[in-house]
């Protein structure tokens, strides 16, 4: 796909689905603004990698939680580079084992549950609130692109406020969608099931030796785990004019998760 000439907004851009997206966009010709509130030198890394490469990019270090950081962040994007034309808020965090634990909703913590709801729900309202503010400012308005998960569809024992918050993504999507297709603003999200290549998928496969079989045998109809390329596939194409008549979606790229 081309993106040449296009700013792109990347939360969580430093590892994982996000560090995939900044890659591929930056490939396709974008200019690529990578936000992470806590990996800076693997940001700056990320930014010397494109650039080194021939393609153009930024770090910003923000915590989406914080509204300042996100309305200053876009702001910076939009002086640099003149506009914000696809965002992808893909910041995101959930119970893998090492960071947050696992725990039935009555033994859970009230400092993971903020944790989770700040960076997911919370994170994800301020971007949405900056993202959109800009591009309806612009005559062709602009994609924007959600990180949900298969977890919001359907809730999964021990995993706390993770299933709430993103099916809360779930319907800010839908209500962003409604609200603002007139001018030119599409809002859709995709919804990873069981991917290699991110944290939280990564800490519970070297946490418990049983867990890649589960899933496989008995979780992914599809008989696969996926990948960080799979998600960022479909990523860049709800965000291409391919898909220009699509708003609203909650794209599922699980390998079949949510037929069980």
């Amino acid at each position: 796909m081309d993106y040449t000439g296009k700013t792109i907004f990347i939360t969580g851009g430093a590892s994982g689905i996000g560090k995939e997206a900044a890659l591929s966009f930056a490939t396709a010709g974008a200019k690529v603004a990578i936000a992470t509130a806590h990996s800076t030198e693997a940001g700056e890394a990320l930014v010397r990698e494109i650039e080194s490469a021939g393609g153009t990019a930024m770090f910003l270090k923000l915590d989406t939680s914080v509204e300042s950081q996100v309305e200053e962040g876009i702001a910076k994007i939009v002086k640099e580079w003149g506009s914000l034309d696809v965002a992808f808020n893909n910041a995101g965090r959930g119970p893998d084992g090492v960071r947050i634990p696992f725990r039935p909703l009555a033994e859970l913590e009230e400092t993971y549950w903020d944790q989770v709801m700040d960076t997911n729900m919370k994170g994800t309202f301020l971007c949405l609130k900056y993202e959109i503010r800009q591009m309806l400012k612009q005559p062709a308005g602009g994609a924007i692109v959600n990180t949900t998960s298969s977890s919001g569809l359907a809730m999964k024992p021990g995993f706390g406020a993770y299933g709430p918050s993103k099916a809360g993504v779930i319907a800010l999507t839908r209500l962003a969608a409604i609200e603002y297709a007139r001018q030119g603003i599409r809002v859709n999200a995709v919804c990873p099931g069981p991917t290699k290549g991110t944290i939280l998928m990564d800490n519970n496969l070297a946490s418990n030796p049983q867990e890649e079989e589960i899933l496989t045998r008995r979780v992914i109809p599809s008989g696969r785990i996926g990948t960080t390329q799979d998600i960022v596939k479909a990523v860049m194409w709800l965000c291409s004019e391919d898909a220009a008549h699509i708003t609203g979606v909650n794209l599922s790229v699980d390998g079949g998760v949510h037929l069980n």
